[in-house]
């Protein structure tokens, strides 16, 4: 059996403003395009998301934007441009700038994350669902940095209906050999396949991803939070200066050392 996975990003949508009603508004795009079908997957890019929440804020309160958005400071490095923070934002995600963006927004201001994707998620997927008459998967998607690779990609920030993590630990590989510790971060892949056609600068903020039906859910599941690692999963809660003044300071002051 071959598997195929096709994506498409409708034309269309416009500029998204704050109180707009983002399910009549994606309904009525994907309604003028090729109808959805069972097993489809919705991509919707944050900032749409954040227009329509209004999470919008000056470019001249970015600084304060992120302060305010910052749960934990991670790393912080100065640039002859400025300083970069790499932080823990409310949303349990770590990146830089907390998330706060000024790109696809309009001259002088930023833009913030939405207050809550996945409850953004699943109410789109509701008002789709309910439109169309079929079994859909909703992600909302955000682009962000890795550790130990150049350049970015889209992640999943919200989910509804997308079984986000595929857990293989037990199953066997082709050899034979018992899975450990795979799990493919399902909901990541697609949202990386989804911004292959939407692209930054394309006006095109949805895209439509078709061939993933056995990652769709009955049931709107638990969210893309569970994608973060927290507490002691987080191996890499600090930069190396970070790490290495705080452990300096903690020798110096006698205090055992602690993971």
């Amino acid at each position: 059996m071959t598997g195929a996975l096709s994506a498409w990003a409708p034309d269309g949508l416009g500029e998204v403003a704050p109180g707009d009603d983002l399910g009549a508004l994606l309904g009525d795009l994907l309604t003028d395009r090729t109808p959805l079908a069972d097993g489809d997957i919705v991509v919707v890019t944050s900032k749409i998301v954040s227009k329509a929440e209004g999470r919008i804020v000056a470019a001249t309160d970015r600084e304060d934007a992120i302060t305010a958005e910052t749960v934990r400071v991670v790393a912080s490095r100065a640039h002859p441009g400025g300083i970069t923070r790499i932080v823990e934002n409310r949303l349990g995600l770590v990146m830089a700038a907390a998330g706060v963006d000024a790109s696809n927004t309009a001259e002088g201001t930023v833009l913030l994350l939405p207050v809550d994707p996945d409850a953004t998620a699943r109410a789109l997927r509701a008002a789709l669902t309910e439109r169309f008459g079929v079994r859909l998967g909703v992600l909302i998607t955000d682009t962000a940095g890795r550790p130990w690779r150049q350049g970015q990609t889209d992640i999943a920030i919200g989910a509804a209906g997308v079984r986000v993590l595929d857990d293989l630990r037990g199953s066997t590989d082709t050899h034979g050999r018992r899975l450990e510790v795979s799990m493919a971060a399902l909901a990541d892949e697609i949202a990386a396949a989804a911004e292959l056609v939407k692209g930054k600068a394309t006006g095109r903020p949805v895209a439509v991803v078709r061939g993933m039906g056995h990652a769709v859910t009955e049931d709107d599941g638990p969210g893309a939070r569970v994608l973060v690692r927290v507490g002691p999963e987080d191996m890499f809660r600090e930069g190396t200066v970070e790490a290495y003044t705080r452990g300096y300071a903690d020798g110096a002051a006698g205090v055992e050392a602690r993971p």
